[in-house]
């Protein structure tokens, strides 16, 4: 009878063996070997699906393009949500945050870029954040406020038609103590001037490299920044201090400060966050100064970086978190 040298790797021990087999014994030590192999590739396909069902036990659902039928600006908007992990399964009602996304960005922006669903999936299963839904509505270049001439009513159709809207929609909790806000660049801003002019709809409200700028950097702005940017807001063709307008003043996050009384802006919770690198350090210091001030308890952080979706998506966790937290009772 013939023999064949096979070599055995005994993984346990991680040691090597050298056996004679007969080589009559081939056909049966193929059939287990073949055994061994299928065994494991069943059990690989079953630890894969324990591990996917899993993940998908805490992965939100994102309903990426709906639109609200405005009749003040004339047309339909459209806005994208997310919806946490057991939003299908319960019966329950949640905490609501709007997420405002930055100039020349939509709807998707904060999907696309800063894919927030990834970051609320994990701070909820973690519990950093509880289970919110998050309400994404597209600003276009809006900067979330009316215009000087009334053509545009971004602002009216916010907060009459949309989030009426949207919180009849879904089983959103429509009250002051269950809704956030916040926002990046133009979105913070349109935080801002949402948690202040309405104070008695937000519990907290998280800006993130808000675009804020003092009366000086308005009046010195090159007539092509004016133009490009905030003429549509404010007025076109203006320049030096005419551009510090009544339309101006009534949407200047800092000239809403220094006019409103220290009870007023304590009726909302403010978290202010800007890149030490970005352009509008600036105006983000001068608001915290404001606030501290007025004596206005609020959290104020300057991290590294600059103006961009790095920055925003290593922040909007905690942002959510200091929301999330204003959601809880003391």
């Amino acid at each position: 009878m013939s023999h064949k040298k096979i070599f055995i790797i005994n993984e346990n021990k991680m040691n090597i063996f050298l056996w004679r087999i007969p080589s009559d014994n081939k056909k049966q030590l193929k059939n287990m070997q073949m055994k061994q192999y299928f065994s494991k590739i069943i059990s690989l396909a079953i630890a894969c699906s324990f591990i996917l069902f899993v993940q998908a036990q805490h992965t939100g659902k994102v309903l990426e393009t709906r639109k609200v039928k405005s009749n003040i600006l004339n047309k339909e908007v459209r806005y994208s949500v997310y919806l946490p992990a057991d939003y299908e399964t319960s019966e329950r009602t949640y905490p609501v945050v709007y997420l405002l996304h930055g100039f020349t960005d939509d709807n998707t922006g904060w999907l696309q870029f800063g894919e927030i669903n990834r970051y609320a999936d994990k701070a909820i299963a973690d519990g950093t954040i509880p289970p919110m839904i998050i309400i994404m509505p597209n600003g276009d270049s809006s900067f979330y406020i009316n215009s000087y001439d009334g053509k545009e009513k971004y602002e009216d159709f916010f907060i009459k038609e949309f989030m009426p809207a949207v919180e009849k929609t879904y089983r959103i909790k429509a009250e002051k103590r269950y809704r956030g806000i916040a926002g990046l660049s133009m979105g913070g801003y349109g935080t801002l001037i949402y948690a202040l002019k309405y104070p008695e709809l937000f519990v907290a409200a998280a800006p993130l490299s808000a675009a804020v700028w003092d009366d000086d950097v308005v009046v010195s702005m090159p007539d092509k920044n004016w133009e490009n940017v905030l003429a549509d807001l404010y007025g076109r063709n203006l320049k030096g201090k005419d551009r510090l307008t009544e339309t101006w003043y009534k949407n200047s996050p800092l000239k809403i400060i220094e006019t409103k009384s220290a009870d007023e802006l304590r009726k909302v919770r403010y978290w202010i966050d800007c890149g030490d690198d970005d352009f509008l350090t600036k105006g983000n210091c001068l608001l915290h100064i404001a606030l501290t001030e007025k004596k206005v308890p609020h959290e104020f952080r300057v991290r590294d970086g600059a103006h961009n979706w790095t920055y925003w998506r290593t922040g909007i966790t905690d942002a959510l978190k200091f929301i999330g937290d204003s959601f809880h009772q003391f």
